[in-house]
């Protein structure tokens, strides 16, 4: 796979997704909180599968 989000995207990404993931233990604690684990991944991963099918790439050309 290639890298397909740039520094900002992954951050942001990894934000929300431990945001999301941390309203199952202290928020509504409800089970759609651990939706995060998909931004959460894509940021570890660095590519995003819905880029990649609508050929957007936020991440520098070398």
């Amino acid at each position: 796979m290639t890298v397909n989000m740039g520094s900002a995207d992954r951050i942001i990404r990894a934000i929300v997704g431990v945001i999301l993931i941390a309203l199952v233990f202290v928020g509504p604690q409800t089970a759609w909180g651990w939706i995060g684990v998909v931004p959460l991944a894509t940021a570890a991963i660095g590519n995003c599968p819905a880029y990649s099918l609508l050929g957007i790439k936020t991440c520098k050309t070398k």
